[in-house]
């Protein structure tokens, strides 16, 4: 792959109990674990910064395809919701479900446009 931006960032701590930041100093955090998980609760969840960065990289992508196609799609939003399951084996598996949001478009050309996005899956 020819790279056209790369992100870096660090955790530091004990993972969803430390810190989370970027290598550019424009994000630094702290982490706490969720109650269901065992945690206090409070702080921000490595898995809302996931869902959030997701969808915010997914509604980029759509709106890269909308100008293709010369669609104006300003109004839209994209949700994104992540989670942890176990695998069934000793280990965990992620999950992401994204909701796209376009008032202004009917459902089948919102859904023809967030289909040319490809997301890859090992499932």
């Amino acid at each position: 792959m020819n790279a056209l931006y790369t992100a870096e960032a660090l955790s530091t701590g004990l993972g969803r109990e430390g810190r989370a930041s970027t290598s550019d100093g424009t994000f630094n955090v702290p982490l706490a674990p969720p109650r269901e998980l065992g945690g206090l609760g409070g702080g921000t969840k490595p898995k809302q910064l996931f869902a959030a960065g997701f969808a915010a990289c997914f509604h980029s992508a759509l709106h890269a395809a909308a100008r293709g196609k010369k669609i104006n799609i300003e109004n839209s939003t994209v949700g994104g919701r992540m989670q942890i399951g176990n695998n069934n084996v000793g280990g965990f598996k992620l999950a992401v479900e994204l909701e796209v949001t376009s008032p202004d478009l009917p459902y089948e050309q919102a859904q023809e446009l967030a289909d040319v996005i490809v997301l890859v899956s090992n499932d």
